[in-house]
Order: structure tokens, then C-alpha cells, then sequence
């Protein structure tokens, strides 16, 4: 009589937003196939999602070429341990979640010993370097791609790649309530509220929490019954950006928040939000937002010297809409100063301008995908299985 043979799938995620990701595609795999097993590298999120983390997340949560670059013996060192890790374990299949340049060697080197590998969330190509597409290709089977414009570019260079819908356009109502976000956070229908988001990385904290906190008492000086609120994702994003608030006389009017960034959002009349996911949730929230974003000053010379950067947007609110829609404020121009002069006309406005609630209501359908569960889906077809199967052994 065949006995059952668990599949194991092998995940590694990098940080917060690959912890939710991960965690999603694991409970919708579950769903989907019986006799799963999951392991690696992710956050609270996967594990409570049923996988066995042997690492943190955190460890991988670096971004920009110089801070790679400082931490390339320790994450060197974290992918060596890793490999025999898996060589060990011996998975199924490796999914590589974002991190780019944590995966997809990895994922190279597995793939050559005859493990099956899939990237998901393909890294930024249609900003910066294009051609890395076919590169990609040689480490992973197959990428399953968040955006949508995203598949025809790696076909242009050979690469399977199918898109799988944003598992954020799921998360929020085509048409938010707001009455009831502030209702769920105690604040009045007819304050004034200002949400700050800067980011989850300590690195964009460290970065971004003194112009951002700047622009907000700037607005409240302005507007003194505004309510500022600053969801943090982490306890020591929290430790972080309470340490730079409390350098400033006026901090205590800032009320910070531990998680509900996307409730927050719903709530506010206006986000301040650092470039990344968080930007996409402000406009699926459909709230009007400024967007600040800084990078280490030599990652930013690199780019701008050997001209990396192909999107003249950062933000992906713009770059979905193929134009601008929100107003982009990097490097030096992320101060306090044009920050507060940028978010103060949306904030005393009546509601958000119905032109950009359009475009926001467009670009949320065009993120979702028709089968909620196509990411699971496509790593079981690049199992070479279904749900109904699952491996035995006699």
C-alpha cells in the first residue's frame, strides 16, 4: 500500500512584506493541495501560517548598494549555512521571494543540482537594468509577477513568467470605508488626519523619520487640530522613529501605532509615505499621499553615474499609471520643509480629487487577478502536479 510522501517547499522571504506574501501563498496552498511542508527563512507571518522558520527575515532586510555591500560577509555567510541547510532538507521546490540579490544565486545554484526553483515577485525591470530578465530566467523555472505589465517584459528575453495578481488588491475594498477605519482607531468623521508611514526597514527609518516628522508638526502648526498618526511595523521600527521623535519638543502630538498601517491609511485625509509597498497601499487605500524617499547618498551617486535608473518615477502609484499622479519628493528634496508644502493642499481640501480617485479605482482592478488562488496554482503546475496529486512512495 503506497505510503504519502509530503511535498516540501522551501520559501525565503526578506523582509516584511515578503513575510505576507509568503504567509498568503502558504495558506493558499494549503487550501489547494493536501501533504505540504514548508521551511526556511521568513518572519511571525509564515511561521503562523504553518512554516518551520529557521531564520529570521530581519537578517535579510537590507537594501541599496552600499548597504548590501556592508553586509555581504554576514549574508554570504547566512546563504552558505542556508544551502546546507537545504541540501539537508532536500525541498521539492525553492521559492525565492523577492530578494533579489539573496535568491536568485541561491536559486541558481539549486536549480543546477536539480531542484525547482520559482521567484516570486520579480524585481524591479522595468525600472532599472531590464536585461537582468534573462538572467533571472537561468535561476528560476518560472516568475510569478505582481504587476501586470511584468510578463511581457521577460518574455521579450525567453522567460516563463505568468501574473498572479497582487495579493494586496484583495486586502482593501474597491470603495474604503472610511467612517468606519477612524471609527476603529477613535478618532472623529470630521477631524483632520495626517498618517505617516516611513517606511519598515531600520535603514529608511533612520533615513526618513526627521523630514517626516518635521513635515507633520510643520502641518499641524498649520492646521492645529490635525491629528498625526504613525503605524509602525515593527517594535524596532517603533524604537527607531520614537527615539527621532523624541528630539523634538512637539513630538508627543504624533501618536504612534503598532501595525493597522492599512486601517491608518483608510482613515487619513492624507499619507506621507517612504516609496515601496507601503505607497501602493496608499493608493488602494485611496488616499491622496506625498511620497518621501531617501537612499544612502553613494547608492544614490551610483545610480545617478551609471545611469541604473530607467523610470523616471520611483513610486508605484506612477509608474502603474505610466505618468505622474502623485507628487515624488527624493534626496534633498525629502525635506520637512517641501514635504508639509506639498501635503498641506490635500489635507485642507474637502475630499480627494475625484480625477485621481478614478485612476486609483482603475489601476486596484487592473492588480487583481480573476483566480484569488493563481499564485498557488502556479507553483503546483511548476511541481508538475495538481491539487488532487500528491507524491508516493511505495
Amino acid at each position: 500500500m503506497p505510503v504519502s510522501k509530503p511535498i516540501r517547499i522551501a520559501l525565503v522571504a526578506g523582509e516584511d512584506s515578503g513575510d505576507q506574501l509568503g504567509a498568503e501563498l502558504i495558506r493558499s496552498l494549503q487550501r489547494c493541495a493536501p501533504m505540504l511542508e514548508f521551511a526556511g527563512i521568513g518572519g511571525p507571518q509564515m511561521r503562523a501560517a504553518g512554516c518551520e522558520v529557521w531564520y529570521p527575515h530581519a537578517a535579510l532586510a537590507v537594501m541599496g548598494l552600499v548597504e548590501v555591500l556592508r553586509h555581504l560577509p554576514r549574508l554570504l555567510k547566512l546563504r552558505r549555512q542556508l544551502r546546507r541547510r537545504l541540501r539537508q532538507w532536500r525541498p521539492d521546490l525553492f521559492i525565492g521571494i523577492d530578494a533579489p540579490d539573496f535568491n536568485l544565486r541561491l536559486e541558481r545554484q539549486l536549480k543546477a543540482a536539480g531542484v525547482k526553483t520559482l521567484h516570486y515577485v520579480s524585481p524591479s525591470i522595468w525600472a532599472w537594468r531590464e536585461h537582468r530578465a534573462a538572467s533571472i530566467g537561468r535561476s528560476a523555472d518560472q516568475v510569478l509577477c505582481l504587476l501586470p505589465m511584468e510578463p511581457a517584459i521577460y518574455a521579450r528575453y525567453g522567460v516563463h513568467a505568468q501574473f498572479v495578481g497582487h495579493p494586496l488588491a484583495a486586502c482593501f475594498a474597491l470603495h474604503p470605508d472610511a467612517a468606519a477605519a477612524r471609527a476603529q482607531l477613535g478618532i472623529a468623521r470630521d477631524a483632520r488626519v495626517l498618517a505617516l508611514l516611513p517606511g519598515s526597514r531600520l535603514g529608511e527609518i533612520a533615513r526618513l523619520a526627521e523630514p517626516f516628522i518635521d513635515a507633520a508638526l510643520r502641518c499641524r502648526t498649520a492646521i492645529p487640530a490635525l491629528i498625526i498618526i504613525a503605524p509602525m511595523a515593527s517594535a524596532d521600527g517603533r524604537r527607531a522613529f520614537a527615539a527621532a521623535l523624541a528630539r523634538y519638543p512637539q513630538g508627543q502630538h504624533i501618536r504612534l501605532m503598532d501595525g493597522n498601517a492599512q486601517t491608518a491609511m483608510i482613515a487619513a485625509d492624507a499619507v506621507l509615505v517612504a516609496s515601496g509597498t507601503a505607497a501602493l497601499e496608499a493608493m488602494l487605500a485611496k488616499r491622496p499621499m506625498v511620497v518621501g524617499y531617501r537612499i544612502a547618498a553613494t547608492s544614490h551617486w551610483l545610480v545617478r553615474t551609471f545611469g541604473l535608473l530607467k523610470s523616471p518615477s520611483v513610486s508605484l502609484p506612477n509608474i502603474l499609471a505610466g505618468r505622474v499622479i502623485v507628487p515624488e519628493l527624493l534626496q534633498q528634496d525629502c525635506t520637512g520643509e517641501r514635504l508639509a508644502a506639498a501635503l498641506l493642499p490635500l489635507l485642507t481640501r474637502a475630499d480627494i480629487d475625484p480625477e485621481l480617485l478614478h485612476c486609483f479605482e482603475h489601476l486596484h482592478q487592473s492588480l487583481s487577478a480573476s483566480d484569488p488562488d493563481a499564485a498557488a496554482h502556479a507553483v503546483l503546475a511548476t511541481l508538475g502536479r495538481t491539487a488532487a496529486n500528491a507524491t508516493t512512495a511505495p
